[in-house]
């Protein structure tokens, strides 16, 4: 009787999302973070869960929306970094202080917009698959012509390699996604992110994740919608700190066998060489070949959808790629030479 008590009790907590933690790590998201958190507010099912804005010491509105946001439903909390931290850190820091007792763990990004009644789905197929993990595909939307141009080769093999869930595929069981939910057990068992990780935590934990036997499943009914940078300038910051945190990935876990881990690193490299054309020509064949395979691809793309802007996409595709490899070659060459100056000194 006692344990039928108890499941009941369990059973009743979940209905409503009791022991759900949701945490929205932000930085200067004050164009996005209000509709998030009605988004999540909306979900009746899951009217019970905590939900928490883990804020890396943002310089716009961020704080002071989800301040007011939270003066009106107790259940809006924002925390708020002493100094800037890393989506890693801030994320972790709120499962720290906020996570006990609760079994499932969501993460939602504010770049984003998510289907109705997101985190209660998301529990839902987390229980019904077992997984320690459930990711979901995630397509790009654009709205200046910039953005467009983005999207259209971000939502493609041009901008994703054939990565699963950026192809909005059926669902399955995989090695890498975009986060969704945890077990919160599962999470903490494993350290949660890598603090030292500013970007590509999520895939060096997946790596962990896998290892230690845990699985992935991705499912294909739960697609979120991502807004693209909006000019050249951002997109490529954003794809070199991508670049060095796969560097960092490949570090610690070594490499993988696919063929666009091989051919984007590789980018940056040619496009040296090609500074070498005037000694001679040859050394500019494969640059141009890479750019004008991109620009092509573009046009194909911008005819398919009938779309000028979308055109755009490999010039888009050609800063993604080239800032992606940039910033990868950058940070191997930079963790080999320390781990070379640590060994001259440990000799010495």
């Amino acid at each position: 009787m006692r344990n039928g008590t108890t499941s009941d009790t369990n059973q009743a907590k979940s209905a409503k999302g009791q022991d759900v933690l949701i945490v929205v790590p932000s930085l200067n998201e004050a164009a996005n973070i209000e509709r998030v958190i009605r988004t999540l507010q909306a979900d009746r099912d899951c009217e019970d869960a905590l939900i928490v804005v883990s804020d890396g010491k943002s310089a716009d509105e961020t704080v002071p929306i989800v301040e007011r946001i939270g003066r009106a439903d107790p259940r809006v909390r924002v925390l708020t970094a002493v100094e800037r931290l890393n989506i890693s850190a801030s994320f972790n820091r709120a499962v720290e202080i906020f996570g006990r007792g609760r079994k499932w763990l969501v993460r939602l990004d504010a770049h984003a917009e998510y289907p109705q009644n997101y985190p209660s789905r998301l529990v839902k197929k987390a229980i019904e698959t077992g997984a320690a993990s459930v990711v979901t595909p995630m397509f790009t939307r654009g709205v200046t012509c910039f953005e467009r141009a983005a999207a259209a080769a971000q939502n493609s093999f041009l901008g994703t390699g054939g990565s699963a869930h950026r192809l909005l595929n059926r669902g399955g069981w995989v090695e890498h996604g975009h986060h969704a939910i945890f077990d919160l057990d599962y999470f903490n068992r494993l350290g949660g992110y890598d603090v030292t990780m500013e970007v590509n935590e999520d895939a060096e934990f997946d790596r962990r994740l896998i290892r230690s036997g845990g699985r992935i499943w991705l499912t294909d009914d739960l697609p979120i919608t991502y807004f693209p940078r909006n000019r050249t300038t951002s997109l490529f910051r954003q794809y070199y700190r991508y670049g060095r945190g796969r560097a960092h990935t490949f570090a610690r876990h070594g490499g993988r066998t696919r063929f666009r881990h091989f051919v984007l690193p590789s980018i940056a490299p040619i496009v040296l060489l090609a500074l070498f054309a005037p000694l001679s020509w040859a050394a500019a064949i494969p640059a141009f070949t890479w750019l004008g395979a991109c620009l092509s691809y573009g046009l194909a793309l911008g005819a398919k959808k009938r779309d000028i802007c979308a055109a755009g996409a490999g010039y888009c595709a050609i800063v993604m790629q080239f800032a992606w490899s940039l910033g990868h070659v950058r940070e191997i060459l930079s963790i080999y030479l320390r781990s070379a100056y640590r060994g001259i000194f440990a000799l010495a």
